[in-house]
């Protein structure tokens, strides 16, 4: 990914990817529920364990 920005949107400021691929580039803005029931390392850990578990 070439560059992590911040960019408003609603008045809040929202991580956001750039990434190019060809002559396309794509921007992604990351955003995270306030009312989430995990972190994200519990979230990774979990979508790890259901993949091996699929292999």
């Amino acid at each position: 990914m070439n560059n992590t920005a911040t960019s408003s949107t609603n008045n809040t400021l929202c991580p956001t990817v750039r990434k190019q691929i060809g002559k396309t580039t794509y921007i992604v803005r990351v955003h995270f529920s306030q009312t989430a029931k995990e972190t994200m390392e519990d979230k990774i850990k979990r979508l790890l364990r259901e993949e091996v578990r699929k292999m």
